[in-house]
């Protein structure tokens, strides 16, 4: 009997060609698309920028279920979506620091109800269209996540903060495959999504930007404060901190004698903390809510590892070390706008050995 896989589709290319590949393999291949987004996003985000997970994707994913000839069940999952990520995501900026939903999506939501709900009608595994590679590992008896072979495209930074028990259920077929690669497939299968753009990084926020929907979400995010020096002297206005993030110079308006640039926020008093370039590099960090993928725990001594601090941004070599119940990272090279409420993901050659959320930078 051929093996039941769910996949989720998101209604673009990538996922499409994951359930097509599955179908190839012999797989019995059931799609799952999540509808999550709050009904004012469907309404804000014109037709054409809407990514995944919209009433435009469903009707995508449903189009590539009746072309492969499988069945297809759209899963409502907005309850959760707004509790386990859209709400974090809007607290944090709040609270000065800088969220990754992408992060959260596929850990909470994902591989969590959706997870739940493939093995409801007994699928094995679920599958994405992630460019990443997930397998076990006779020698440490722990499954592993390793970048996908398209670096450019390698999503593991995202999924690092799958568990064992998700990993072992996870597949995803694309990790061996360039982006290229999958839009020949598409075309090759005659699949409606071989054109359709990726998605937007954040798929709820309209084109307008974060700060725009954190105005009509969290209207107290307006409110203004003072922008200050090391040592305290205010240098301008802000219009809200929720606004800004480590590293950033763009819209500070506050005229000096050298670039000035966010390099702390200050929640409690409500202001901006500005410095010159060099006060914006730091050489190390410590990252609270770890999960350990690839390695079960960090030797006494630390471990040499490579580190990315954001999605976009390239290894650096660092020692990572148990300390205070989190993991302090130690980079050989300092590193610039080392963002709070970000992740760090340590990478033991192309396996994702562990990774967490930044709690401050050292």
């Amino acid at each position: 009997m051929a093996e039941r896989v769910a996949v989720a589709m998101s209604g673009g290319v990538d996922s499409s060609v994951a359930a097509a590949l599955l179908l190839e393999q012999g797989c019995e291949v059931v799609g799952l698309t999540m509808q999550m987004w709050p009904r004012e996003a469907e309404e804000e985000i014109p037709p054409g920028l809407r990514g995944c997970c919209g009433l435009e994707a469903v009707d995508s994913a449903k189009r590539v279920a009746r072309t492969l000839g499988i069945r297809h069940y759209v899963i409502n999952l907005r309850e959760p979506f707004e509790r386990l990520v859209i709400d974090p995501f809007c607290d944090e900026y709040l609270n000065g620091r800088t969220p990754n939903p992408c992060i959260r999506c596929n850990t909470f939501v994902k591989f969590g109800p959706l997870l739940r709900r493939a093995r409801e009608i007994d699928a094995e595994k679920l599958a994405t269209g992630h460019y990443a590679r997930v397998g076990y590992e006779e020698g440490s008896g722990r499954w592993a996540l390793r970048r996908g072979v398209d670096t450019g495209k390698d999503q593991s930074y995202s999924l690092y903060g799958l568990t064992q028990d998700q990993l072992a259920r996870a597949l995803f077929p694309l990790g061996e495959m360039r982006k290229a690669e999958t839009r020949a497939q598409a075309t090759r299968l005659g699949l409606s999504t071989a054109e359709r753009p990726d998605s937007q990084e954040i798929c709820f926020v309209s084109g307008s930007g974060y700060r725009e929907y954190l105005r009509k979400r969290r209207p107290e995010v307006t409110r203004p404060g003072a922008i200050v020096d090391r040592e305290g002297r205010q240098v301008g206005r802000h219009r809200g901190i929720a606004f800004y993030t480590i590293g950033q110079r763009e819209g500070l308006r506050v005229a000096q004698g050298e670039p000035l640039y966010v390099v702390g926020i200050d929640v409690a008093g409500n202001r901006l903390i500005v410095g010159g370039a060099g006060e914006v590099r730091s050489r190390g960090l410590v990252v609270g809510e770890v999960n350990y993928v690839a390695v079960a725990a960090l030797p006494e001594g630390g471990s040499k590892l490579r580190a990315k601090i954001r999605s976009g941004g390239r290894l650096a070599g660092c020692v990572a070390r148990v300390e205070d119940g989190g993991v302090k990272l130690e980079f050989a090279r300092a590193q610039r706008a080392i963002s709070p409420g970000q992740a760090a993901v340590c990478y033991q050659g192309e396996a994702v050995a562990l990774g967490g959320i930044i709690e401050s930078a050292l």
